[in-house]
């Protein structure tokens, strides 16, 4: 069977996030094996395209070939399940599901309702769907999908130089490095409430992450900033580039990702990968992709427990000598995006 397929993906697959980094990193490793890769790039506003995008998405899709093979970005293959069941006889759907629509977080009840029924009837057209995460695998069965049509394919990680030796020296204070889109689901506001309390100790916090995806989530979340008394020790990046990104994991103390759901949890393997003490949280996937040793992981939300990991590894410069050789130990294990991309070609080769 040729080894070609098309993937669908929603807005600008160079947008600086974990889903969007998987679909390109998958797509060129794919090329670069010798595939041949078509990429329709949908419009934005998903998971709730406007008329307008979704003709432009029926026209796109009706113009691909009878028996292609579409890997749909679950971002748009769940908000289009009409679309998806149209073409479900003369297309080979493969979902590639980041993590379910419905468990992003802030959503209203009505909404939630509205997605997880959209994305569940999509599904069905699927005939295989790949996840990112042995949890998110069980998000989508808990969708109705049988276990034997879903696949799990983690995402590649990027070798790293070798992290600086840990700082016990903490007059300078230490840097917290936060790497992630400006959403409710990120729970940033989390990380105010808990460093709020802990302003005798010497800290600051730098985030790296999209303000322009949800503006009014960002303008509250540098408002509380102020409000807390932070300002000044609290900064906002916005979206950087690869290298600027790096020089941020190569600079920080301590890496903090307040999630309250991942599929995954890129932002974690590349802290990994750099070799840097790792806060966290339980939700969805996070349990798995943190190895216990490499760091701290509380439940999402709490702010209390949030604020108490945070106090002992600021505090204790033996703890976080201990989780950054655990972290680098963990990042040797890591697939590379070339392994990713190997296991991702098994999957699509047994799509019929």
């Amino acid at each position: 069977m040729p080894r070609a397929c098309t993937f669908v993906i929603p807005g600008d697959w160079r947008t600086p996030t974990g889903g969007y980094r998987y679909d390109r990193r998958i797509v060129l490793a794919l090329r670069k094996a010798g595939w041949d890769v078509d990429v329709c790039a949908l419009g934005d506003g998903f998971p709730w395209p406007d008329a307008a995008t979704r003709a432009d998405a029926a026209r796109q899709v009706a113009a691909l070939a009878d028996g292609k093979l579409v890997v749909a970005d679950g971002l748009a293959f769940g908000a289009l399940p009409e679309l998806a069941h149209r073409h479900a006889a003369r297309l080979r759907w493969v979902a590639l599901v980041h993590h379910p629509l419905h468990l992003e977080t802030g959503l209203a009840d009505a909404d939630r309702r509205a997605l997880r029924e959209q994305e569940q009837r999509a599904l069905q057209a699927a005939r295989r769907v790949i996840t990112t995460s042995a949890a998110t695998a069980a998000d989508v069965a808990a969708l109705g999908v049988p276990a034997d049509r879903v696949a799990v394919v983690e995402p590649g990680t990027d070798p790293a130089p070798r992290h600086a030796a840990i700082r016990s020296d903490t007059a300078g204070g230490l840097r917290l490095l936060c790497v992630a889109t400006l959403t409710p689901r990120k729970g940033h506001a989390v990380l105010l409430e808990a460093l709020a309390v802990l302003q005798d100790l010497p800290w600051t916090l730098h985030n790296v992450g999209s303000t322009g995806r949800d503006p009014a989530t960002a303008a509250r979340l540098q408002a509380a900033s102020g409000a807390l008394g932070l300002a000044g020790r609290v900064h906002w990046h916005g979206e950087v580039d690869e290298a600027t990104l790096a020089a941020h994991y190569a600079a920080a103390d301590l890496f903090v990702l307040p999630s309250f759901h991942e599929g995954y949890g890129m932002a974690i393997a590349e802290a990994l990968a750099h070799g840097v003490p790792v806060v966290t949280t339980t939700g969805g996937a996070l349990a798995q992709t943190l190895p216990a040793a490499a760091g701290l992981a509380v439940p999402p939300g709490d702010v209390p427990a949030l604020r108490a990991a945070l106090a002992r590894l600021l505090t204790d410069a033996a703890a976080r000598t201990a989780c950054a050789a655990a972290a680098r130990i963990a990042a040797a294990r890591l697939p590379g995006w070339t392994q990713a991309a190997q296991r991702f070609a098994a999957v699509l080769q047994g799509v019929r």
